[in-house]
This record gives C-alpha cells, sequence and structure tokens, in this order.
C-alpha cells in the first residue's frame, strides 16, 4: 500500500506527494503531465526503484490535479511551477536531484534549472512537450473555436477519450513561459524518451529539448510503437533502464 501525504501551503492550498526519505542521497523527482495525477504506474516505478537503489524520491500533484486542492481551471504552469520550486525547497532542501518530466512535466522541469540549477545531477524526459499549449494547440485551433475561447475564456477540448477545459488564461500563461529559445549550459546527462507512435506531442518535441542543453551528454531514445504515456510493463523496464545510465 502506497502512503501519500498533504503538504500545506496555505490555508487554501493543500498539495498530495509521494516520498521516500534518504537524508543524504540523491532524490529522484518525478513531474507529471497535464492532467495527470500520481495514480498511474510511471511514479509506482520510480519509487519502487529508488527505494531499491537507496535513493530519495518525490513526486507530487499540481493544485486541481489528482487529490492535490484547487480547480484545473485556476491553474498554469506559471503556479504549477512555483508549486514545483516551493515543495521541492521544502521537502528535498539542499541534495542533489535527478529530475523526470513526463509530458508537460518536461516543460515545468526545465522551469526548474533556474531555480535548483546547482542541485541537479540529470534529466530525463518521457514524452516531453514544452510550450504545446501554444504550438500543438492554440495553433491547431480553428479561427471559430479561437473567437469562442477568447469570449466565453473557457473551451472543453475532446483530445481521444478524454475532455480538456482549456482557459485562455492557461493559453496566455503559457507564452509568458517559453523555454526553447533558452540555453542551459549544465554538464549533466540528459535523456529524451519519446514513443515513435505519439499521438499527443510528436517526438520532434524531444528533440528541441535536446537542443536547449548546450554542453550536456545528450542522448534521444525513440521506443518503436511507444505510444504518448509509455506505461507497459515493457517500456517501464526501458524508462528505469534510461535512468539507471542517467544516475
Amino acid at each position: 500500500m502506497i502512503k501519500f501525504n498533504y503538504l500545506k501551503l496555505s490555508n487554501f492550498k493543500k498539495i498530495r506527494y509521494l516520498i521516500n526519505y534518504k537524508k543524504d542521497s540523491t532524490y529522484i523527482i518525478f513531474l507529471h503531465g497535464f492532467m495527470s495525477n500520481l495514480e498511474g504506474k510511471k511514479p509506482k516505478a520510480f519509487l519502487n526503484f529508488a527505494k531499491k537503489n537507496k535513493l530519495g524520491f518525490l513526486a507530487f500533484e499540481y493544485s486541481g490535479h489528482g487529490k492535490s486542492s484547487g480547480k484545473f481551471t485556476n491553474g498554469n504552469i506559471s503556479k504549477w511551477s512555483k508549486e514545483a520550486e516551493i515543495v521541492i525547497k521544502k521537502l528535498i532542501k539542499k541534495n542533489k536531484i535527478i529530475l523526470i518530466g513526463s509530458s508537460m512535466g518536461s516543460w515545468i522541469s526545465l522551469n526548474m534549472f533556474k531555480i535548483f540549477n546547482k542541485q541537479i545531477k540529470g534529466f530525463l524526459g518521457i514524452g516531453s512537450a514544452p510550450e504545446f499549449l501554444e504550438n500543438l494547440m492554440w495553433k491547431k485551433f480553428p479561427r471559430e473555436m479561437k473567437k469562442e475561447i477568447i469570449k466565453k475564456e473557457i473551451i472543453n477540448l475532446k483530445h481521444g477519450e478524454h475532455e480538456y477545459p482549456i482557459t485562455y488564461q492557461l493559453i496566455k500563461d503559457g507564452r509568458k513561459n517559453k523555454i526553447l529559445n533558452k540555453t542551459i549550459l549544465k554538464k549533466i546527462k540528459v535523456t529524451m524518451i519519446h514513443g515513435e507512435q505519439d499521438k499527443s506531442v510528436p517526438p520532434n518535441y524531444s528533440k528541441k529539448v535536446l537542443k536547449i542543453f548546450k554542453k550536456a551528454k545528450k542522448k534521444l531514445v525513440i521506443i518503436k510503437n511507444g505510444d504518448h504515456s509509455l506505461s507497459s510493463k515493457k517500456w517501464l523496464k526501458r524508462l528505469i533502464k534510461e535512468l539507471s545510465y542517467i544516475i
């Protein structure tokens, strides 16, 4: 049975998290994707790996996600990045960290480099989706849809079996969080993994992330027949293998 905890950030906000405390160890930090949570297979697989290898582990749900408080429609990249900063500072303190970003979690991970640059020892991206709000949503919306979201400030977007409430403030905030034009000079191992059959985020997004890192030891892994989540037993094994390489 996995034990979740809650961190109170204010009188109105509490964040649900999962941790394996290791006082002087490196911590693996898992940042989940858009409208995702910690109930999936990836955080549990990484937690088990951390326990077996005597490493620290932290994963948490941004506000409006999973069992964390708040409304999803009030959130945006700036707010979720700020929450990540606060949670990491409170729970990890000065320990070294390896970031794992899944989909939107990669965007938030990249935002963490300006705050925790000295502590970050490696970065693993899974189906990375930086700047997806502008490039994969807004730019592809038909004119009528854009008009509707500007007028009503929200639109319900169907994608596969899911429906996403997309607010105009979320789109606008994404523009303030441009990352693909930035440069990171840290000499670390950076591995991007992407499913060849990813229907949500094209694999070239992982290539775009690698271009940001000018001095890192870079690796791109394209999983044949792989989907966006890469959560099957076979693919989880590959994710663990790539995480071991970074460590």
